[in-house]
């Protein structure tokens, strides 16, 4: 790997194409390195895992009226829909767009966490899309996915976007316009337009993630992987984008970052270096923010020790500056304490999460953010009682790029009403690949098939596993079994007071 120092530059510096990092993006996108087998085997687990998501959301609110937009727009030859026929095609941004929401809804798949914060594997509807529509192959597609992977954990790990109260989907825009670049083939010079052209309308704040989160929270990376293909088609077009996107003088760093003298290290694949990164990202075990997923597997630990809930005077969750102004207390977020909150604001509550996981000694994707379970009144009695505070030990650890030592858990301390106190701690969550019980091949099938139960039909799931299990043999226009197909009764019924209805009648 080799690091790139990126900063603004005034114009009268004049910045060589060479030079800049969409330029590096570019290359590293463009060069025709082999997938190294444990890589590829991973882009497969992700794959699963983002089905299984996706099939426990097809009947919510939100992937119900993305998929209606989306099937306003029937396409030749066009990419699959989850829940849909395969033969059902539409243009793939739109496919993209509507699988991105469902993979997004539940908050339920693989997360990197280092500067800032993402979920990679919101690459794949885009990549995948387009390698249906434009009949490529599963060797293809695992090419165009270890890209977007490895860009979008290389972002992360040198620009913080948070801090500046920026959306971490300014990060996917680029990195899924590498990855369709990779898979199409396309040259350096149309993928460092299209990367510049992804960033630039997909840089949105944290407003999203914040306060009363509404269901934007899972259309917004939809939206990220929608533009990206946009871009790269404008620019096969001959089109061009705002350059330099991340160093110019009113560009993305100078005024929405870190401001004209902030210097960031981004670290890039050198030419012929295989593109490993998607090796150190991680899935979830539990439906819930990454950051709580060990705490989730320390509450099931501390239950028992606790006993008696009701007898608890104080729980204080000792833990990083993320974890802590992000889904704790130190956010300053009443709605994180309220029990009428929304799904997707429980879901960045680390107070409700914890009190959940102690009373119930586990979690559910929906039974835990129920609304009859938020507003229990044991729970909120022992929700309230729930505080964290930032912990430099758990910052630093936070950051830390020693595998061994990077941690997203928490110091756990009790105070019973009695004065007697329990502490216990946790770094990583058990699925963790470092955890107790990595997830491995086995362990993905396992949650796409508990996820998909009821909903996808035994046949169906075995027929799809099946196709991940051959992926890389896949041939040209086979992609198309890389999703699913349900019984139309089971999608949910969408809203039809759209703009596209219209259309559609």
């Amino acid at each position: 790997m080799k690091n790139h120092t990126v900063r603004t530059y005034k114009s009268a510096e004049h910045l060589q194409r060479a030079d800049q990092l969409a330029w590096k993006i570019a290359e590293v996108a463009a060069d025709p390195v082999a997938v190294e087998p444990a890589v590829a085997e991973m882009i497969g687990n992700r794959i699963i895992d983002n089905a299984s998501v996706a099939a426990a959301s097809l009947a919510r609110r939100p992937v119900v009226s993305a998929r209606a937009q989306a099937e306003a727009h029937p396409f030749a030859p066009g990419a699959t829909i989850f829940g849909l026929a395969t033969d059902k095609r539409v243009s793939p941004e739109w496919a993209a767009w509507a699988n991105g929401v469902a993979v997004r809804e539940l908050d339920f798949h693989d997360t990197f966490l280092a500067a800032d914060y993402s979920h990679p594997g919101d690459n794949i509807p885009p990549i995948l899309a387009v390698a249906q529509h434009t009949n490529l192959s599963g060797a293809d597609l695992v090419r165009g996915l270890a890209t977007g992977y490895e860009i979008q954990v290389n972002l992360v790990k040198g620009i913080c976007l948070h801090e500046h109260k920026i959306d971490h989907i300014a990060h996917l825009g680029p990195s899924a316009a590498a990855g369709i670049g990779t898979l199409l083939k396309l040259p350096t010079e149309t993928i460092y337009q299209a990367v510049q052209q992804a960033l630039h309308v997909t840089t949105t704040t944290r407003q999203s993630r914040k306060g009363e989160i509404s269901s934007w929270k899972a259309y917004a990376p939809a939206f990220a992987g929608k533009m990206a293909i946009e871009a790269v088609d404008r620019v096969m077009r001959g089109e061009g984008a705002p350059s330099p996107a991340y160093e110019g003088e009113d560009g993305f760093i100078a005024w929405l970052l870190s401001g004209p003298k902030a210097e960031y290290v981004v670290p890039l694949p050198e030419k012929g270096e295989a593109k490993r990164a998607i090796l150190e990202t991680y899935t979830k075990e539990h439906s819930a923010e990454y950051q709580s997923q060990a705490l989730i597997d320390l509450a099931r630990r501390l239950g028992p020790k606790i006993g008696d809930l009701s007898k608890v005077k104080s729980i204080v969750i000792h833990t990083s500056h993320h974890t802590h102004y992000v889904i704790g207390t130190g956010a300053n977020d009443p709605q994180k304490m309220d029990p009428n909150a929304s799904r997707e604001t429980l879901d960045h509550s680390i107070m409700y999460i914890f009190a959940v996981a102690l009373e119930d000694g586990g979690w559910h994707h929906e039974r835990s953010y129920a609304p009859e379970r938020a507003q229990r009144k044991d729970t909120v009695a022992l929700w309230h009682k729930i505080s964290t505070v930032e912990d430099k030990e758990w910052t630093r650890r936070y950051h830390s790029q020693d595998p061994k030592e990077k941690a997203f858990g928490g110091k756990v301390v009790v105070t019973l009403n009695d004065g007697k106190v329990i502490e216990d701690e946790l770094a990583i969550a058990d699925a963790n690949p470092l955890g107790a019980r990595p997830f491995t091949r086995p362990d993905y099938v396992k949650k796409f098939r508990t996820l998909a139960e009821g909903i996808v039909s035994t046949k169906e799931q075995d027929r799809f596993i099946a196709a991940v299990e051959a992926l890389t043999s896949l041939k040209a226009g086979e992609l198309a079994q890389l999703s699913f197909t349900v019984e139309a009764g089971k999608l949910g019924k969408a809203s039809p007071h759209g703009i596209f209805d219209w259309r559609a009648k």
